[in-house]
């Protein structure tokens, strides 16, 4: 297995593009727009997949339509060193964790959440803090998505039936 980058040209970079604005985008349309036949864009796609170009497809769906309602951006302040591996565990336990990440700065972490109201916002803060390493948090809410057609603004889950009882 060879460690060189596979290939990718101004063809790759426009079905890409196709891709990204349009998922359902048919590999005809893709290769009139870009002078391929859609067999040569199948293939193309197809090696983008294998080599982790492309890595899926995905809807893109107004959250509060899910029942997510809330949004807030959490800060996460560790006591010691908390290894990113240790972090990745917590957070997948928890369905309204949108996204989350290792950050620079006085955070350790940065969490994307997704709650159906203040009230479940709330309870999910509290499973958090709860976890024995976490030192604290900031919490910053959601007002308006000034970019309304980005990533940031759509889920891919719905919304928990009822969040767990923490009190």
């Amino acid at each position: 297995m060879s460690s060189r980058p596979a290939p990718f040209d101004a063809l790759d970079r426009k079905i890409v593009t196709a891709l990204m604005a349009n998922a359902r985008t048919s590999f005809a349309e893709i290769g009139a727009e870009i002078g391929l036949s859609a067999t040569a864009v199948k293939r193309r796609v197809d090696r983008l997949r294998d080599t982790g170009v492309i890595t899926g497809f995905t809807a893109t769906v107004r959250p509060s339509a899910l029942g997510w309602r809330t949004e807030a951006y959490v800060e996460v302040y560790c006591e010691g060193a908390a290894p990113p591996r240790r972090l990745a565990e917590v957070v997948r336990a928890y369905p309204e964790i949108a996204a989350a990440m290792t950050v620079t700065g006085g955070a350790d972490a940065l969490l994307h959440v997704r709650a159906r109201d203040v009230d479940h916002f709330e309870e999910v803060l509290e499973r958090i803090r709860a976890e024995p390493f976490i030192r604290k948090t900031i919490s910053v809410m959601v007002l308006t998505h000034l970019i309304p057609d980005s990533p940031e603004a759509g889920v891919s889950q719905p919304a928990p039936e009822r969040a767990p009882d923490v009190r």
